[in-house]
This record gives structure tokens, sequence and C-alpha cells, in this order.
């Protein structure tokens, strides 16, 4: 399913609640708060998706390494992100995942 997950399919979830867990690691709340599509759409023919990353903000005491990690929400259920931190605000640690 994964594969199939478009930049609309994240849309629809802007700005809710998506838990971050991994082995060592305590569940952490973050916002999706962030979808870029990258490059030019491919042709309505292809099997390809539009590459396209989201950034999800946490904590800002949130320091997590860049790795895979379970990624739940309500509505789109569990999925599995390799998760790199890109940066840190006032309001919180960003993180990305890159879709292609």
């Amino acid at each position: 399913m994964q594969d199939k997950l478009t930049a609309d399919d994240f849309s629809l979830h802007q700005d809710t609640s998506f838990t971050l867990s991994a082995d060592e690691v305590d569940p952490v709340e973050t916002t999706l708060i962030d979808i870029t599509r990258m490059g030019a759409a491919p042709d309505q023919d292809s099997d390809r998706r539009q590459a396209f990353s989201i950034v999800l903000r946490g904590p800002a005491d949130a320091h997590l390494p860049q790795q895979i990690y379970q990624v739940k929400h309500e509505q789109m259920g569990t999925l599995i992100l390799f998760l790199v931190p890109i940066g840190q605000e006032k309001d919180g640690t960003l993180f990305e995942a890159v879709f292609t």
C-alpha cells in the first residue's frame, strides 16, 4: 500500500497528528505540516507516482536520529517510513520523508 501513496493521500491529513515510534524510542507525537510535490507529474498511463515529500513537526526536545519509524495515523493506519531530521524551529523539530 505504501508504494501507492500519493501527495493527495497525505493532503487529506495535513495538520493532523502522526505518532512516531521505533524500538529504542518512546512514541513521539508529530503533526503533518507540509507536503511538497517534486518534479513533473508522470504521464497518465504511467504506473509511477509523482515524487513528493512530507514534513512532520515534533516537540522541540525530540532529538531523534534518522532511521525507519512506525508512523501511526488514526485514518491512514500504520506506515513504515524512513525519516530524517531536517531542522529545528522554535515550535519544534522537523522530520522529512521522501517518496519517489
